[in-house]
């Protein structure tokens, strides 16, 4: 039985206060509610009650989000609980080792910071080298997290473009006929990547850079016959690339140009019989040198706790099925 102990912390009213009193109660009970210890604060004072190790991750915890914020960052409360769920979880990992590995997405130090080891070693790969692959079920941020190092590269001037991609594959449903020109018919496809840009760049900011040629949202199409120096390029959903497509789009990459590649080989939505590019590019190339490959799990979920919950009803659904 671990033994509990009581622990008084006394904030400093210039040091402490400024960057914990905002939105110290709710931080506090996000802590309550996650390591199962007491928090509460009176005055100065915040006083915790509860397992030894819990009660001192709690303090670290505080004293990190205090010397993080005191530089001039965010940290939100997404962040926060997934910290703790890690802490919980028995994870080493502190607060702090997370945000060193920050992707700054905008000159207000807007920072995207990874939320647990698999987006750490996901994050350091695309630092590291020049082609990555991101493979892992939904609401991992494998995604999300390429978007914000493209933004970041941009933004600090590694390159001079940036291009966003995915395959025009209709996901188990048939759309019909659409109407419009060319751009209008992809758009619906393409969609996912304007929402996570326009949530990492102002809008109007994102609309300028699109209508200037400085970041491209196109179909995985309108890539072939291209060589694309000095760019970052995500290709998207890559699960629902063909063979074809992918050698396609892996030749693409020119001088001083990185390139992730993100995708689920759960949920591929190609016809019956048509192989996918990314379970083929995954074997022939994970041990080239200069291409990594990165694997997210259900325990890596960042979208709301019921989306690991579903995920991992669906994984144990379809393994009794196998049997």
């Amino acid at each position: 039985m671990a033994s509990t102990v009581n622990f008084e912390m006394e904030l400093d009213q210039e040091h402490d206060l400024p960057y914990l009193a905002a939105d110290l109660e709710q931080s506090l009970r996000l802590i309550e509610r996650t390591l199962g210890i007491d928090a509460s604060f009176r005055g100065h004072k915040v006083m915790f009650k509860g397992e030894q190790a819990f009660v001192d991750k709690a303090v670290e915890l505080l004293l990190d989000l205090r010397d993080i914020r005191s530089e001039g960052y965010n940290v939100y409360p997404d962040d926060l609980r997934s910290m703790l769920e890690l802490i919980k979880g028995g994870g080493d990992l502190t607060l702090k080792e997370l945000m060193s590995q920050h992707v700054a997405v905008s000159k207000k130090k807007r920072l995207i910071a990874p939320r647990n080891r698999s987006q750490m070693e996901y994050i350091k790969a695309i630092r590291d080298k020049d082609m990555v692959f991101g493979i892992g079920p939904a609401g991992t941020g494998k995604t999300y997290i390429a978007m914000a190092m493209a933004v970041n590269a941009l933004l600090t001037k590694q390159v001079s473009r940036v291009i966003l991609a995915r395959p025009a594959v209709e996901a188990g449903e048939k759309l019909g006929f659409l109407p419009g020109d060319m751009i209008e018919k992809v758009s619906p496809y393409l969609r996912p990547l304007y929402d996570a840009l326009y949530d990492m760049v102002e809008v109007e900011k994102a609309n300028r850079l699109i209508d200037r040629g400085v970041i491209e949202v196109a179909p995985l199409a309108f890539m072939r016959g291209r060589t694309l120096n000095d760019a970052f390029i995500v290709l998207d959903e890559a699960q629902n690339t063909t063979h074809e497509q992918m050698k396609m789009y892996l030749t693409r990459l020119g001088y001083s140009s990185k390139t992730v590649i993100t995708g689920d080989i759960t949920q591929i939505d190609l016809p019956q019989g048509k192989a996918s590019g990314l379970v083929e590019a995954e074997r022939i190339l994970s041990s080239v040198e200069g291409v990594g490959v990165v694997y997210f799990t259900g325990h890596d979920v960042v979208r709301h706790k019921l989306v690991k919950d579903i995920i991992r009803a669906y994984d144990r659904h379809e393994r009794r099925a196998e049997k």
